[in-house]
C-alpha cells in the first residue's frame, strides 16, 4: 500500500511539475503576442563584452547577439575598469544608456581587488537586474552565480552557466576559492536551469549535488583564412614560421610547461605567446622572466580582430597545455582554422579534440617536449591533423545550436 502511495505521489508531482512549465510557456508566449513585449534577458558575469577578455566574454557576446537577431530584448551587464571608453558603444535616439551593435550595455561598479572584484560586481548587478522586468537573468562563471538565490525570491527565473571549476586555478586564494565553491553550490541549489560546458562537469555536479544539469557545449563558425600581413609587419612572421598559444596568461594555463619545453629544443621557429594577464600579475611576471631567456619567444599581448585571424591562419602548430579548463573557445577557433593542435591530456580538452590532435601528458615537460619535436620533425604528421580539423571542429559545434537548447531553458 505505501509503494502504491509513493507512485501515486511521484505521479501528482510530475503532473504538477508538467503543468508548471505549460504555464510559463503560455505566459511568456502570450506576453509577446498581447502585449508586443519581447522576451527580455540579462546577461551578469563577463567582464566586458564585446572583448576576448576570455572565453565567457565570447560565449555571452554569441549568445547575446544572436538571441537578438531572433527579437529578444538582451542587456549585458559589464562590469567597471575593462578598458572601454564611452566612444565604442553606440547611442539610440529614443533609447537610454549605452548599446553595442542593438545589445544595451549596462557598467556595474566594482572593485579594482582581483579577488573580490566579481563578488561586488555579481552583487551590484543583480540587484539592479531586479528591477528590469527580466524574464530570465542568465549567470555565467561559479563567482557571480553567488547571486542567483536573490532573483528567485522576486520569482525571476534564472539560468547558470557554469564554464569550469574556477575555484581549482592557482591564481585564487584561500578566501576567492571558498567563494567559487559557494557559488557554484548556489547554482547547483537555486538555478532553475545550470548549463555545463562538459560532460565531465556534468558527472561532477551529479555526483557532488545530485544535480542535473545540461551538456550545451560552446559552439564555433568557419571563419575566413587570412594570408600574413599585419603579422609580418608587426614580428617578422610569415607563414609555418611560429608556434602559438592563445589564452589569458594565468597560472592554469600552462605557459611555463611550454616555454621550459620550446627552450631546450633547437628550431628557427619562434613562440608566439597571445593573451592578457587577467589577475595573476605574479605569474605574468614570471613568464616575461622566462620569455626573456630566449630571443625566438614573443609576448604578443591581448590581439583581436585581423592580426588575431591571421595569427590562427598561420600557425604551425597551435598549442593549449593547461592544467584547468573550462571549455577552451581558443582551441575551438584554432582548429576551426584548420590548425595542428597539440593540448594537454585533461579531459576537457581530449573529449573537444578527439583522435584530431596531437596530446601530451598534463604538466609532463619532457612528454611536452617530445611532441613538440616529432611535430617539427615530421611536418606530413601536422598536415594529417590540419587535413580533419575544420570540418571536424565544425561539424560538432555550432553556435546556432547552442542558442536554440540555450532558448529552450529560458522557457522552461
Amino acid at each position: 500500500q505505501t509503494g502504491k502511495k509513493r507512485k501515486i505521489e511521484a505521479k501528482r508531482l510530475q503532473t504538477g511539475k508538467r503543468k508548471r512549465q505549460e504555464r510559463y510557456m503560455a505566459f511568456s508566449e502570450n506576453k509577446k503576442k498581447e502585449k508586443n513585449k519581447p522576451f527580455r534577458v540579462a546577461m551578469i558575469g563577463h567582464k566586458r563584452v564585446p572583448s576576448r577578455e576570455g572565453g565567457v566574454e565570447v560565449v555571452v557576446w554569441e549568445l547575446a547577439t544572436r538571441l537578438r537577431d531572433q527579437g529578444f530584448d538582451v542587456e549585458c551587464y559589464n562590469r567597471a575598469g575593462y578598458r572601454m571608453k564611452h566612444s565604442d558603444y553606440d547611442r539610440i535616439p529614443g533609447k537610454p544608456g549605452y548599446y553595442r551593435d542593438g545589445v544595451r550595455i549596462l557598467i556595474t561598479p566594482t572593485v579594482s581587488n582581483g579577488k573580490l572584484n566579481a563578488i561586488i560586481y555579481s552583487f551590484f548587478a543583480t540587484v539592479r537586474a531586479l528591477f528590469g522586468r527580466y524574464d530570465v537573468i542568465h549567470f555565467h562563471a561559479e563567482g557571480p552565480c553567488l547571486m542567483c538565490w536573490l532573483p528567485k525570491l522576486f520569482g525571476i527565473r534564472v539560468v547558470a552557466t557554469i564554464h569550469g571549476l574556477d575555484w581549482q586555478r592557482a591564481k585564487w586564494g584561500h578566501f576567492a576559492s571558498r567563494m567559487l565553491q559557494a557559488g557554484e553550490k548556489m547554482a547547483a541549489r537555486h538555478a532553475d536551469e545550470v548549463i555545463v560546458l562538459s560532460e565531465n562537469l556534468q558527472e561532477y555536479f551529479l555526483e557532488r549535488y545530485g544535480r542535473e544539469t545540461h551538456f550545451i557545449p560552446n559552439g564555433i563558425a568557419r571563419p575566413q583564412r587570412m594570408e600574413a600581413k599585419e603579422i609580418t609587419e608587426r614580428w617578422g612572421l610569415a607563414k609555418d614560421d611560429y608556434i602559438m598559444t592563445l589564452c589569458r596568461i594565468v597560472p592554469e594555463k600552462g605557459l611555463h610547461y611550454l616555454l621550459e619545453a620550446f627552450r631546450e629544443i633547437p628550431t628557427d621557429k619562434k613562440l608566439l605567446l597571445a593573451g592578457g594577464p587577467s589577475n595573476a600579475v605574479e605569474y605574468y611576471e614570471e613568464i616575461k622572466a622566462l620569455a626573456a631567456q630566449d630571443d625566438r619567444v614573443i609576448l604578443a599581448g591581448l590581439v583581436e580582430g585581423r592580426t588575431l585571424s591571421e595569427l590562427l591562419s598561420n600557425a604551425y602548430v597551435f598549442a593549449l597545455p593547461s592544467d584547468v579548463e573550462g571549455m577552451s573557445i581558443s582551441l575551438l577557433e584554432a582548429m576551426s582554422y584548420g590548425n595542428c593542435c597539440l593540448v594537454s591530456d585533461i579531459k576537457e580538452s581530449t573529449e573537444v579534440v578527439e583522435d584530431h590532435a596531437a596530446v601530451f601528458r598534463k604538466g609532463d615537460v619532457p612528454d611536452l617536449k617530445k611532441h613538440l619535436e616529432e611535430l617539427l620533425d615530421h611536418p606530413e604528421e601536422v598536415e594529417h591533423y590540419r587535413e580533419s580539423a575544420a570540418d571536424y571542429i565544425c561539424g560538432k559545434y555550432n553556435w546556432d545550436d547552442v542558442v536554440e537548447r540555450t532558448k529552450e531553458l529560458y522557457f522552461g
